[in-house]
């Protein structure tokens, strides 16, 4: 009797951690899942209709409200009775939009956000119309030739879209100046489940990182609003008007930055841990914020790497100029190919910038003393 129970014991102690196993990997797939589905959906600046769809119908379980405002950015508001923090993440990408289609129906395009030409020869796109979507590939005449190699890099005006269609095709399709192209690519792994790589992780991380603070923050003794800003990458506008919405005391940009692990002297590396700004080209983020985040990394043991830089800015240039002055500061993680149609990043670094956030606004400080 007594064998018969311990076994039975035993068996119940197996089934008990093989379901915690696998819940746990669920989880994690759900996870990924979700920050698939964000990379996978289309939102260059100016289109960010569908990536505001899919984080409204995701976040709104967790927060207390959700507005859209005038100029298109979503805010989620997680009500409290401390200090009115703002976290922002912008949900667009870059791009490109049709601005000529030649006689051969050849198509010219102009670039939505700083995209680098050299990654966009031989990238295949989509333009989607009213009967069906059409596919063309990015090329340049050299190369479409076949004659000759290019003697340099190619610029931008150097390159077009080859659909195989005519120009009066083309009009009758629907496709006009102002049309989006669709860039794309598959969203997967390297190596390994941690190192991850596809379009759009400018600023989809961000938004991510955003979406499950979110869920994770059951309690909270801040005022917490969670804004997904519209196109950051044509010059952060969306978070210059959503900051005179919310006014709040401090303010926190979630966003990536160039990872430089394979150059000769590299300063931000994938794995790392979370990159915390102390400056880029065009601010420097607030010392008191930094301090925070960084205590917060040191208390849960996370690494963390500084970021001093002459190229780039993010949304926490806008807020902190607004309003008469906001402390503003910025966290993020380091992403390869940035601006191309495939980055790469780490998993750890995302779930380690969640961590250091969760930490700071279980309990967040009601402002900062300069």
């Amino acid at each position: 009797m007594l064998n018969w129970l311990k076994n039975a014991c035993l068996q119940l102690i197996s089934l008990l951690n093989e379901y915690i196993f696998v819940s746990t990997s669920r989880s994690k797939e759900v996870k990924m899942d979700l920050l698939r589905q964000l990379m996978d959906t289309f939102g260059p600046s100016g289109a960010e209709q569908e990536v505001r769809s899919l984080i409204q119908k995701t976040i709104k379980p967790y927060v207390s409200e959700i507005k859209i405002d005038k100029f298109g950015n979503l805010i989620a508001h997680k009500k409290g009775q401390g200090a009115k923090v703002m976290l922002i993440a912008h949900m667009d990408e870059v791009g490109l939009m049709i601005h000529h289609i030649d006689s051969a129906g050849l198509i010219k395009f102009s670039p939505i956000g700083g995209v680098e030409p050299l990654s966009l020869v031989g990238q295949r796109v989509k333009i989607y119309t009213n009967k069906k979507p059409i596919e063309g590939v990015i090329t340049l005449s050299e190369i479409s030739s076949g004659f000759e190699d290019p003697e340099n890099s190619p610029k931008l005006e150097d390159l077009f879209v080859d659909t195989g269609l005519s120009r009066g095709e083309l009009i009758k399709l629907g496709i006009e100046i102002g049309s989006y192209l669709h860039l794309h690519s598959d969203n997967d792994t390297l190596g390994s489940n941690e190192i991850i790589c596809g379009k759009a992780l400018d600023d989809r991380i961000g938004c991510f990182i955003l979406m499950e603070l979110a869920k994770k923050l059951k309690k909270t003794k801040g005022d917490l609003y969670f804004v997904f800003s519209v196109q950051e990458e044509l010059g952060l506008y969306g978070a210059k008007t959503a900051v005179y919405n919310i006014d709040p005391a401090w303010a926190v940009a979630v966003d990536v930055t160039a990872a430089d692990d394979r150059s000769a002297h590299p300063t931000l590396t994938l794995g790392a841990g979370p990159t915390i700004t102390i400056k880029d080209a065009d601010m420097l983020g607030n010392k008191c914020i930094n301090d925070w985040l960084m205590g917060c990394a040191k208390k849960k043991k996370i690494p963390y790497q500084l970021e001093v830089s002459d190229l780039g800015t993010t949304d926490a240039l806008r807020i902190s100029l607004s309003k008469g002055g906001i402390p503003t500061s910025v966290i993020g993680v380091a992403v390869r190919n940035l601006h191309t149609s495939i980055g790469i990043a780490n998993r750890k670094d995302i779930e380690q910038t969640i961590t250091i956030l969760e930490t700071l606004l279980k309990n967040p400080p009601q402002a900062c003393i300069i």
